[in-house]
């Protein structure tokens, strides 16, 4: 019985004490207009950030070489065929070279490595823990 009377005058203090709490911290918050007037500000200045974005706006690049220029760079490492694919981000991928083996070649190791349990499972990538 003592636990709870203890518990409910605990419960009773504290929703006493909660209007005060907030009543503190309202106070000390800016208005709403105030915070409706500075964000007009900043929009109006350029410094409002979009709906949904976070941090700071990235500088604008400015490229140091002429559009001819560029596309000359571009026209002639797609004819060295050092030029990447549309969307494809990274360091290009090397030269596909083809197989010096024949199909039934291939096919015969990859049965012999799974008779002796050397084959590594589809979709594992091969490194043991």
């Amino acid at each position: 019985m003592n636990v709870k009377l203890a518990l409910s005058l605990v419960a009773t203090a504290v929703a006493m004490l909660a209007p005060a709490a907030q009543a503190q911290t309202a106070a000390s918050a800016p208005a709403r207009a105030d915070v409706k007037a500075e964000t007009k500000a900043a929009v109006k200045e350029g410094k409002a950030m979009k709906a949904g974005e976070a941090g700071a706006p990235a500088a604008e690049a400015k490229s140091t070489k002429a559009r001819a220029e560029v596309k000359a760079e571009t026209k002639a490492a797609v004819k060295e065929g050092k030029a990447q694919k549309a969307g494809e981000a990274g360091a290009p991928a090397a030269a596909e070279g083809k197989s010096t083996k024949a199909r039934a070649e291939v096919k015969a190791e990859t049965k012999k490595a799974v008779k002796e349990g050397t084959a590594t499972p589809a979709g594992e990538t091969g490194a043991k823990k």
